[in-house]
C-alpha cells in the first residue's frame, strides 16, 4: 500500500460542485481506498492505495465522482514522497515569508514546456514573487492571495497546464496527515 495526497480543484466554491467530505470519504472507501481522510472542505484527501499508477488513480477517483455526484472535477494525485519533496524544496523559507497566510503552492499536473516557463520567468507582478519547478509554482503574495494578479487561473493559461493551489498551512497539514 502506498500513501497519496489527492487534490480536487474547484469544489465547494461559491455553491458550485458541492461535495460533502463525509460523502467523498464514503465514496473513496467504496472504491477500495484505505485510511481515507479529508482536510477542510476544499477537496484535500489523504489515502492509501495498492495501485501505483497516478493515471489509474485519477481515472478511478474522477469516474467515481462523476458517477456519484454528477460532475467532473480536475484531480491531482501526488505520492507522499513527491508531495514531501515539493514542501521541502520551497525556496521561500525565511520566517517573515512563512508567517501569515502569504505563501502558496500552485501544484502542476504536468511538467510545463520550457518556452512557457521561460516567458513567465521574464514577467514581474507587483507584491508577488514566484519560483517555477517541474511540479510546482511557489508563490509568495505579500498582500495575500486574494489580491494577487498571478493566480491559479493565470498560471494555467501561461504555463498551459492544469494546476491547483494550496496555502502553506494546508500543505503542512496534508503532509502531517500522510505521515501519521
Amino acid at each position: 500500500m502506498h500513501t497519496y495526497i489527492i487534490l480536487l480543484r474547484g469544489i465547494n466554491v461559491s455553491g458550485q460542485k458541492k461535495i460533502k467530505m463525509a460523502d467523498l470519504r464514503t465514496l473513496l472507501e467504496k472504491l477500495g481506498f484505505q485510511n481515507v481522510a479529508t482536510y477542510i472542505q476544499s477537496g484535500n484527501i489523504v489515502l492509501r492505495a495498492k495501485d501505483q499508477s497516478i493515471k489509474n488513480l485519477e481515472d478511478m477517483i474522477g469516474d467515481g465522482i462523476r458517477d456519484h455526484f454528477g460532475f467532473d472535477v480536475p484531480i491531482l494525485v501526488k505520492p507522499k514522497n513527491d508531495f514531501e519533496k515539493i514542501v521541502t524544496e520551497n525556496p521561500f523559507k525565511d520566517a517573515i515569508t512563512l508567517e501569515g497566510n502569504r505563501l502558496y503552492f500552485v501544484l502542476l499536473k504536468n511538467v510545463p514546456e520550457q518556452m512557457f516557463v521561460g516567458a513567465l520567468e521574464q514577467e514581474t507582478y507587483e507584491n508577488q514573487e514566484f519560483s517555477i519547478t517541474d511540479s510546482c509554482v511557489y508563490l509568495w503574495c505579500k498582500n495575500g492571495y486574494g489580491k494577487a494578479k498571478l493566480d491559479n487561473n493565470l498560471l494555467e493559461r501561461k504555463l498551459k497546464v492544469q494546476a491547483t493551489t494550496r496555502n502553506y498551512r494546508t500543505m503542512l497539514k496534508l503532509l502531517e496527515m500522510a505521515s501519521g
